[in-house]
């Protein structure tokens, strides 16, 4: 069990990703990177020391996902980059075919979890990808919430064989967790709660901590699930970690429909576990406005003050 308010990491969240790649990328010379255009500050070491296992593919990312498979097929560790909903929604009959039919360990990353583009509009916002990638059999899916969990991260999927997927965010968060965690369990119980369980992912791990002291005001103790491995989910560990908590809400930046919510609400009815559970996320709608990140969150009512208000109205 940890605690938030920790200190502010000094690594952007997505350059922790990329540099542990690179350490490995180093040691391993079969390790891969595909690029469909995208690039990072942390990728710049890797393009100019390591040019041989640096491929940018161009704004081609389905063609990305099948050049990826025939060098896994050749014994190459693969992994793909793109911003989120171009290399899952725009890749995914690629994916279903090409990676988890064959069970092909290929990783991919997906920059931009979440609303993190914000100004570029809902076209560029990744909030159907947990629901369409849960779908395939065989994938794991992991969302690390700060930059100790986004190294873990891809030492897991770089130890996998099978295909990963890996939603990205980017920014300077506080850090959640030491590096002597194994991240073995898919989630960790960051705040026990007596009266409310909130099940979060990513980014908005963050958000729940404020949410979670702002409901103190209201004689509400919340605790804070981390769901850093969305699939998939040990569901004993999980049940016996949730079930301590009267009530459960589910918290994330994604649609409502298919994401973390649903995927609790499954666990619950398949395993006879009558628990309240409320689902805050985006709403079956799509926000044509424009604004920063928190601004947006408003806009979908995920900001700190509409969450509280629907918990304590619930």
């Amino acid at each position: 069990m940890l605690k938030q308010k920790n200190k502010q990491s000094n690594v952007d969240i997505r350059d922790a990703f990329f540099d542990e790649l690179y350490e490995i990328a180093k040691k391993d010379r079969d390790v891969l990177f595909l690029t469909a255009d995208m690039g990072a500050f942390s990728l710049e070491r890797f393009k100019r020391n390591l040019p041989s296992q640096y491929i940018n593919v161009g704004v081609a990312e389905q063609n990305m996902i099948s050049v990826a498979a025939g060098l896994c097929l050749g014994g190459k560790r693969v992994f793909v980059y793109a911003i989120a909903p171009f290399v899952t929604q725009r890749c995914y009959e690629q994916i279903k075919i090409d990676l988890v039919c064959m069970r092909l360990p290929v990783t991919i990353i997906g920059a931009g979890a979440g609303i993190v583009y914000n100004s570029d509009g809902f076209t560029h916002h990744a909030t159907q990808d947990i629901a369409i990638m849960r779908t395939l059999a065989g994938l794991t899916i992991l969302n690390p919430a700060d930059s100790v969990t986004a190294a873990a991260a891809l030492r897991i999927a770089y130890k996998s064989d099978s295909p990963v997927y890996v939603r990205i965010d980017k920014g300077k968060l506080p850090l959640l967790y030491d590096k002597k965690n194994t991240f073995s369990d898919g989630f960790s119980v960051l705040k026990p709660g007596r009266d409310l369980m909130i099940i979060t992912t990513g980014t908005m791990v963050h958000q729940a901590f404020e949410v979670a002291e702002k409901l103190l005001g209201y004689s509400i103790d919340a605790g804070i699930v981390d769901l850093y491995r969305i699939k998939p989910i040990n569901e004993e560990l999980f049940l016996g970690a949730v079930k301590r908590s009267r009530r459960l809400a589910t918290l994330e930046e994604h649609s409502v429909i298919g994401g973390v919510g649903s995927a609790v609400s499954e666990i619950l009815a398949d395993r006879d576990v009558v628990l309240p559970l409320k689902r805050i996320g985006i709403t079956d709608k799509y926000s044509c406005n424009y604004g920063n990140r928190e601004w947006m969150r408003k806009d979908y009512g995920l900001d700190i003050e509409n969450i509280c208000k629907v918990l304590v109205n619930w």
